[in-house]
């Protein structure tokens, strides 16, 4: 978990939580009234209009968690610092990746909630997202081997645990790694590249891929082979909401 040391110093600034998929993650929630989220960085995506505490270990990202917002515990999804059954619900946002232990983590939320909701990649989506495929192949490798198969995540939730694709839009304010496939410009932008954790963490690697990509752009090559994407209002790249039933 000290990616979040090293590259969240400037995380709010991109990835700002996106209203769409907010609300399929309250769906998710459903009626829980008490929510704990871990792994919660900055807060995104915690609900309004419940009793909400986040746990966190990274003290730069409970450093960015705006005024007003839920409390936070620094600790470790691992081992929550929470009695038994103290929540309607457990959430957990594009983190479980950064676990050191991911079937203690979710052994964890399954302690302290009854409910489970897990927003996370499918990393076999790498081979079909144009960036990482034609450009950041290098990206391809290094998530497969931090992101948990989608099967293993709903193994270790239990059985009837129901698995929802999250589509992203076109114009998506949180600004993940596949946030961009409409704009892809901004991956040539430093400051998103900092808030997005594969990319961040690969640095130098993908110089010649994003070199490859400023001159398809300024050629027109890549608007020419991705012109159907540019019509499209969403698309789904594999990010998937992952819930107990």
């Amino acid at each position: 978990m000290a990616t979040y040391d090293e590259i969240g110093t400037t995380y709010s600034t991109t990835r700002v939580p996106d209203a769409r998929i907010q609300a399929q993650i309250d769906r998710g929630l459903g009626d829980a009234a008490t929510v704990v989220n871990v792994g919660a960085g900055a807060g995104s995506y915690e609900p309004a209009g419940r009793e909400v505490v986040a746990v966190e270990p990274s003290a730069v990202m409970i450093g960015h968690r705006p005024p007003g917002s839920a409390p936070c515990l620094q600790a470790s999804a691992e081992s929550l610092p929470l009695a038994d059954g103290t929540f309607d619900a457990a959430m957990a946002v594009l983190t479980v990746h950064h676990w050191d232990d991911l079937q203690r983590g979710i052994a964890e939320m399954r302690r302290v909630a009854r409910r489970v909701v897990i927003l996370t990649w499918d990393a076999t989506y790498g081979d079909e997202f144009w960036l990482t495929r034609d450009y950041l192949r290098a990206s391809i490798e290094f998530d497969e081997a931090r992101f948990p198969a989608i099967d293993r995540v709903a193994e270790l939730l239990g059985p009837g645990a129901v698995v929802d694709p999250v589509p992203v839009p076109h114009d998506c304010t949180d600004g993940f790694c596949a946030a961009y496939w409409r704009r892809p410009a901004a991956y040539l932008d430093p400051a998103v590249r900092a808030n997005i954790s594969n990319l961040a963490r690969l640095g130098d690697e993908l110089d010649d891929g994003l070199e490859r990509l400023r001159a398809d752009l300024a050629s027109g090559a890549w608007q020419r082979k991705y012109l159907s994407l540019l019509g499209l209002n969403e698309v789904d790249v594999g990010y998937r909401i992952v819930r107990t039933a």
